[in-house]
C-alpha cells in the first residue's frame, strides 16, 4: 500500500523519536547492565510459569536466538496445548518497538501502524497483555491469575522493589505493570540492534556482492520489483536515511492462498466454527471496514531472510517463492484445488486462488515481468538485511561456500 508524503512523515517521525532515544542495553546483557524494569520484563519475558498449566512463556513463541520468532517453524503457533493452534503465523516481534499508533486516513481510504498483523493495538504494553488471557495461546482465565503467579514466583521481590511493595495488592495496576516491564524489556538493543549488513553498507562499513547490488536495483526501481514503495530502503527521517524500517506500516492484500497446512482449520467449533471453510478477514476484524478485508500490515523485512515461514498464514516455506509469488500471481494459472501446497503450486506451475479475492492488490503486484535471475537477486539482497552481521562471518561463510561448491572441470 502507497501513501502520501504526508502519512509517511507520521509512521517515520515516531519512528525517529524511537531511535533518538538513548539506547538502554545492547546484546543479551545480564541484569547488571539493565534498567530494573527491563530486567524485571526480561524474568517475565522468559518465565514458563505463567501460562495454565505452566509451560509457555512470551519467549516460546518469540524465542531469542530466532530473532523473536516462533523456533518451531510451523505455520502457526500453538499454545501451552500443544494440540491448540492460532490461525496466523507468529511475527518476529525485532523492531516492533517502532510500529507507529494506528491511524487511518480518510482522504486516501488506507490505514497504518499499530501492532499484531491486523494493528488492533497501539503499544507493547496492551500486545504484552493479551497472549496471558488467549485460550490458544498462555490460557490464563484472566488477569488476577497471571499477577498472582507472579506476586508467588521467584521474583516477586525484584518486582516490588521496582513497582511499590504493594503492587501485588492492586491487581489491575499489577497486571499493566507486568505489560509495562516486558515493554521495557522489548524496547531494549536486544530487539533492535541496527546490526545488519545493509547498515553497514548504508555506513560505508561493507561493500554489496554483484548479486545483492543488482536484487537492490530491482528492489528499487518503481518500474521492476517495486518492493521498496511499501518496504523503505531509506528512512524519510534519520540523516542519510540510516535504520530504515523496510516497512510504511501500511496494510495490503497480497491475494495469500489459503495454507493447507494451517492446523487451525481442525481446531474444536468453540474455537473454529467455520472449519475448514475459514478465512481470515485479516484487518476488517479490526475497523469493520469491507473494503480492508483480507489486509494485514506490510511486516518489517528486518531479518525476514530468517523468519520463514511468510506471510499472514505462513503459507510460504521459502522466501524465494514469496517474491516470485509477487511476480508471478497474475501470469500464472489458477491452481484446480485451493488447497495447494507452496511446492505443489510451483511444481504444478500455478498458483491457488487468493484467500480473499474481493479486495486484492491487483495494482502493485502480481505480474511483474521479474527474470529468474532478478528474482534470485532480489532474494539475496534480502538476506542483507538479517542482524549480527560481521565481515569475518561473511568471509567465512563465502569460504565455506565455496568449498561445498562443485569443483569446475
Amino acid at each position: 500500500m502507497k501513501f502520501s508524503p504526508t502519512l509517511l512523515a507520521c509512521a517515520a517521525a515516531a519512528a525517529a523519536l524511537l531511535v533518538a532515544q538513548p539506547a538502554a542495553s545492547a546484546g543479551a546483557k545480564p541484569d547488571s547492565l539493565l534498567s530494573p524494569e527491563e530486567a524485571v520484563g526480561r524474568n517475565l519475558f522468559f518465565d514458563k510459569s505463567l501460562s495454565e498449566p505452566a509451560g509457555q512463556s512470551c519467549g516460546s513463541c518469540h524465542e531469542a536466538s530466532a530473532t523473536f520468532q516462533d523456533p518451531r517453524s510451523t505455520p502457526t503457533s500453538h499454545g501451552v496445548n500443544p494440540k491448540l493452534f492460532g490461525p496466523r503465523n507468529t511475527p518476529s516481534l525485532k523492531y516492533a518497538a517502532f510500529a507507529p499508533r494506528f491511524q487511518s486516513s480518510l482522504a486516501e481510504g488506507s490505514y497504518f501502524g499499530g501492532l499484531f498483523r491486523d494493528g488492533r493495538v497501539d503499544t507493547l504494553e496492551q500486545q504484552a497483555k493479551q497472549p496471558f488471557v488467549n485460550p490458544l495461546e498462555m490460557a490464563n482465565p484472566d488477569s488476577d491469575s497471571v499477577v498472582s503467579k507472579v506476586a508467588h514466583g521467584e521474583y516477586a521481590d525484584q518486582f516490588k522493589a521496582v513497582f511499590g511493595d504493594d503492587i501485588f495488592q492492586h491487581p489491575n495496576k499489577a497486571f499493566n505493570a507486568i505489560a509495562g516491564a516486558i515493554a521495557s524489556f522489548e524496547r531494549t538493543r536486544l530487539f533492535s540492534p541496527f546490526d545488519s549488513k545493509y547498515d553497514a553498507w548504508q555506513q560505508g562499513k561493507a561493500t554489496l556482492t554483484d548479486s545483492e547490488q543488482r536484487g537492490m536495483d530491482a528492489f528499487n526501481d518503481p518500474a521492476r520489483g517495486n518492493c521498496a514503495s511499501c518496504h523503505l530502503t531509506a528512512s524519510p527521517t534519520h540523516g542519510g536515511g540510516l535504520h530504515p524500517m523496510m516497512t510504511d506500516f501500511g496494510y495490503d492484500n497480497a491475494g495469500v492462498p489459503r495454507n493447507p497446512a494451517n492446523r487451525y482449520y481442525k481446531m474444536a467449533p468453540q474455537y473454529n466454527p467455520d472449519g475448514r471453510a475459514y478465512t481470515d478477514l485479516g484487518l476488517e476484524n479490526h475497523v469493520l471496514d469491507p473494503h480492508s478485508r483480507g489486509q494485514f500490515k506490510a511486516p518489517s523485512l528486518r531479518n525476514v531472510a530468517v523468519t520463514g515461514p511468510y506471510m499472514h498464514n505462513g503459507y510460504f516455506q521459502t522466501l524465494r517463492a514469496v517474491v516470485d509469488f509477487y511476480n508471478t500471481r497474475d501470469a500464472k494459472p489458477a491452481c484446480a484445488n485451493m488447497f495447494t501446497s507452496e511446492a505443489d503450486a510451483e511444481a504444478q506451475g500455478c498458483w491457488p486462488a487468493p484467500e480473499q479475492p474481493e479486495t486484492m492488490n491487483v495494482r502493485d503486484m502480481g505480474n511483474l515481468h521479474l527474470s529468474d535471475q532478478d528474482v534470485d537477486d532480489i532474494v539475496a539482497f534480502m538476506g542483507t538485511f538479517t542482524d549480527g552481521w560481521t565481515p569475518e562471518a561473511e568471509a567465512k561463510a563465502a569460504a565455506a561456500a565455496k568449498a561445498a561448491a562443485p569443483a569446475k572441470r
